[in-house]
């Protein structure tokens, strides 16, 4: 169902994003990917999708906190694939401190960068989609988004503002045959979460085990591929929240 889509792919460098942009690429999607800083190993993880897919796959530098890195971005993505079918919202940081202690630099980085950057590629994808009269946009929360987290206050409430985000770009873009949802990982085996206790976490987990990125993917290109759902949150937490 996604092949000869053309995916765009924020943080698809590494991680999920990765993981997204490997699924999509093996569904048959062209992929672009936007990455910050991880030059090389996007690089490399395009060249590798090209070889093994046989897709067309790119990757830009682009803050994507920024809103006119993001408009450009998008720009220069329209004139290589003709315009832009598929959106995932992926890109993310964190920047943890007890919210007594927390600096104001900390809370806006990460609101920058998990919230309003996925407004900004929504903003620029979003009259490319409408005038190809549909598209199907995912953005990557977290549970932190759904119940929180000590010393996480930032974190989470970028992430649970992309829950409210999703669902107000369903509303809005759904006459425009836009679909718009959101995954909600637990704890994810990625380089964010390697300094986490595994052993840990998964006392805390139905399933006993945390996930890995490409259960994250599954779920996306599921929810890219449905034409009918929209608005909607999928947990992808082995149970962490219930």
């Amino acid at each position: 169902m996604l092949k000869g889509k053309r995916a765009l792919v924020t943080g698809g460098a590494r991680g999920i994003g990765e993981a997204i942009a490997t699924s999509l690429a093996r569904s048959g999607a062209d992929v672009a990917i936007l990455y910050r800083s991880s030059s090389a190993r996007a690089e490399s993880l395009v060249h590798d999708l090209c070889d093994r897919y046989h897709v067309k796959a790119m990757a830009y530098r682009c803050d994507v906190s920024s809103f006119e890195e993001a408009k450009e971005a998008v720009k220069r993505i329209k004139e290589d694939f003709g315009g832009v079918d598929l959106l995932v919202n992926n890109a993310g940081i964190t920047s943890d401190s007890l919210i007594a202690m927390m600096s104001e630099e900390a809370f806006d980085s990460v609101i920058g960068t998990n919230l309003k950057g996925a407004f900004n590629l929504i903003r620029h994808v979003a009259p490319l989609m409408i005038r190809n009269k549909g598209g199907a946009i995912v953005n990557v929360s977290s549970v932190v988004g759904i119940a929180g987290n000590s010393g996480q206050a930032n974190y989470a409430a970028s992430k649970g503002a992309l829950i409210a985000l999703t669902k107000s770009v369903a509303k809005e873009l759904g006459k425009r045959n836009i679909t718009c949802n959101a995954v909600a990982p637990g704890f994810i085996e990625t380089d964010m979460t390697k300094e986490l206790d595994s052993s840990v976490l998964s006392s805390q987990i139905a399933l006993g085990r945390t996930g890995r990125a490409e259960d994250v993917a599954e779920a996306v290109i599921f929810l890219l591929s449905s034409r009918y759902i929209t608005g909607e949150v999928i947990r992808v937490d082995g149970g962490l929240v219930i």
